[in-house]
């Protein structure tokens, strides 16, 4: 189904095909709405022993609709230019999830539960980042904090330093500073095999995950973007390639914007291998626009490793 525009009285008879639909036992449900406002769904959880696939686009979602309890076959569940207000999603069958330009009005944190997860996206959420619950099975993840994550440092600098949980605090990190040891994503999907870690400069999420740093002990291709090569010592970076043993690939991003960039590539030297980064790393792509002293300072800090680089 998709609406193009909608008035007030049409939300109750979109409700009722889309439970109607639920009800003809489709293995695929479909609801597109193109307008500027969201069109509420009701709150009460679909309950299908046939849905496999449910693509949600501009849809508002409340109460208990993303508790998929009684959907034992979802296997996909995509949702576009959404709002999830909502205290947890939640389904112990579902395999694929994206979440892509949508947003959360609430002031706390959504909760993703779903054990069975294979594939996660999630784009460019807008309000507190979600909690990411333990994905086991999960093979790729792709995390991507923009500009509207509301989980940003008030007195970030361009160095890289975050005020962090002092006295001294800003009020976003402050009501962080809740005495929690969970991590808030890397923690959620640590069994991944592939990821991409993609945020702006002034979020502080990945940066709070890192001081209680999961291992990564399946993940063999990793992509990061500049974030992590903007703090003194390179922190972040080396964080996580120190918790990385079976990696194989590393892709630095070092430019926000796109145009024509420079790649060089990596590998190991000499049959001497550093500790401090996995035995199995086979290739390292660093990306850029042009040579400056912050790309200068990460090709020095990776050569620290015994590994030489080359133009392509």
């Amino acid at each position: 189904m998709e609406f193009s525009e909608f008035l007030k009285d049409d939300v109750p008879y979109v409700n009722l095909w889309t439970r109607f639909a639920v009800l003809c036992e489709v293995r695929e449900l479909s609801l597109h709405i193109n307008h500027r406002e969201h069109l509420y769904l009701d709150g009460l959880p679909l309950v299908s022993q046939h849905l496999k696939t449910l693509d949600l686009h501009g849809v508002g979602l409340q109460e208990t609709f993303l508790d998929f309890s009684s959907c034992p076959a979802l296997e996909d569940l995509k949702m576009k230019y959404c709002e999830i207000n909502v205290h947890k999603i939640s389904s112990c069958a579902l395999k694929r999830l994206s979440i892509i330009y949508c947003q959360s009005n609430l002031n706390y944190q959504v909760r993703v539960c779903t054990p069975c997860l294979i594939s996660l996206e999630l784009d460019d959420f807008s309000g507190r980042t979600p909690f990411l619950e333990n994905m086991v099975l999960l093979e790729t993840a792709r995390v991507y904090l923009g500009s509207s994550c509301e989980d940003f440092c008030l007195h970030y600098d361009d160095f890289g330093v975050f005020c962090g949980d002092n006295d001294n605090a800003c009020e976003n990190c402050v009501a962080y500073n809740d005495g929690s040891n969970e991590c808030v994503l890397l923690g959620g999907i640590s069994n991944a095999i592939q990821m991409e870690l993609i945020s702006q400069y002034d979020i502080f999420v990945f940066t709070r995950d890192l001081k209680q740093c999961p291992t990564f002990s399946k993940l063999k291709t990793l992509l990061l973007n500049e974030y992590w090569c903007v703090a003194p010592d390179l922190d972040p970076l080396a964080c996580i390639l120190k918790n990385s043993p079976v990696l194989e690939k590393l892709t630095l991003q070092l430019f926000y914007t796109g145009g024509d960039c420079v790649e060089m590539k990596g590998s190991y030297s000499s049959m001497e291998r550093s500790s401090a980064i996995s035995e199995h790393l086979k290739i390292v792509e660093v990306k850029f626009h042009a040579i400056d002293k912050r790309v200068h300072k990460v090709l020095k800090f990776i050569c620290t490793f015994s590994i030489r680089f080359s133009f392509e």
